[in-house]
């Protein structure tokens, strides 16, 4: 229960510019290769542009419901499901803490939102050089949204995320460092991206959600 143990000894809460929680040391090293060495669609190779959006779909940046479609990066964009949980041991069992009812309870309690009846959603994230994304807010299916990085090239900290208050205007990064992460809850305020940065290699990044559409995880 690694993830659970960070969550109750390395928790840092922070109200600016909107609340967030920052992790450390949140997943085993075990954990950590599985996000390293996930094959990723390289999309500089399929000549497809980073529009300063995950989903490559345009979408409008405020709070708002999300696209059923899933937008048209979904071929490219690795999430953890039954089909291939098979590759990913260690992440199928971050999934199940995720799942486990001390957990979701914990983050519910922090968060102020009823967990109970949501999915977790898990994917693999590989940035390479020209990924942004602009400010947004996350969906509204999204109650809990969190990304752990995972950096073993040693890229530059200044690839962590970009928190930005309700003017737009950039109030911190969350450094990329190793095995370090952060969530919050989603909600009309919450504007986070990442402006246009050098990637060298790659940003590697695991996010985790508790999502009200279906995934093939339920919490227990």
């Amino acid at each position: 229960m690694q993830f659970l143990n960070s969550l109750k000894t390395q928790l840092k809460f922070h109200n600016s510019p909107f609340n967030h929680w920052e992790l450390d040391k949140p997943l085993n090293e075990d954990a950590l290769q599985e996000i390293c060495n996930a094959e990723i669609v390289d999309l500089n190779k399929v000549n497809i542009n980073y529009d300063g959006t995950r989903a490559l779909d345009g979408g409008e940046g405020k709070f708002r419901k999300g696209i059923e479609s899933g937008g048209k990066a979904l071929k490219f964009r690795c999430f953890i499901n039954k089909e291939n949980s098979k590759h990913f041991k260690n992440l199928t069992n971050l999934i199940d803490e995720l799942r486990n009812k001390d957990t979701y309870q914990f983050i519910s309690e922090l968060v102020k939102k009823d967990l109970s009846k949501s999915y977790a959603r898990l994917e693999v994230i590989c940035d390479r050089q020209g990924f942004w994304l602009k400010p947004h807010c996350d969906i509204k299916e999204k109650l809990v949204s969190g990304l752990v990085f995972a950096n073993p090239y040693g890229e530059s900290e200044n690839l962590g995320t970009d928190f930005y208050n309700e003017k737009l205007e950039k109030i911190k990064t969350i450094p990329y460092k190793h095995n370090y992460g952060y969530f919050f809850t989603s909600g009309p305020n919450a504007w986070h991206g990442m402006e246009k940065k050098e990637i060298k290699k790659e940003r590697r990044c695991l996010q985790i959600n508790y999502v009200t559409f279906q995934t093939d995880w339920p919490v227990d």
